[in-house]
C-alpha cells in the first residue's frame, strides 16, 4: 500500500507516460493478466488505455486489475489509468520515492 504523498508523485511521474497497453473489446483476460504482469516487472509504473468498444468503466477495471496483480491503482481518468507494483528484482527497481 502506498501513502498519499507517493501517489502524489507517482501521479507525477505518471504524466509524461504513454500508454504502454490497451484493453480492447474483449476486456480484462487471462492473457491481459499475465502480460501486465511482465510490463509492471520490467517498468513498475505503466499507465493502460481502454478502447471505447470494452465498454468497461475505467476506475473499476483498474482496482480489479491492480487486486488481480497485487498492484496500486494510482490514478483513473477518462479512458486511462495508471498502475503502480514495486519490481521483485531490486535490479528492477526504477522509482526512487523522495526522501521526507
Amino acid at each position: 500500500m502506498i501513502t498519499s504523498k507517493q501517489r502524489a508523485y507517482l501521479r507525477s511521474l505518471a504524466n509524461s507516460l504513454q500508454p504502454v497497453f490497451i484493453i480492447g473489446k474483449e476486456g480484462v483476460t487471462e492473457e491481459t493478466i499475465k502480460q501486465l504482469a511482465l510490463v509492471l516487472e520490467a517498468r513498475e509504473l505503466i499507465k493502460v488505455k481502454i478502447l471505447e468498444t470494452a465498454l468497461l468503466d475505467t476506475k473499476e477495471c483498474g482496482n480489479d486489475i491492480a487486486v488481480q496483480l497485487d498492484a496500486d491503482c494510482v490514478q483513473a481518468i477518462g479512458n486511462k489509468f495508471v498502475l503502480f507494483k514495486r519490481a521483485i528484482k531490486k535490479e528492477n527497481h526504477q522509482i526512487k520515492f523522495p526522501s521526507k
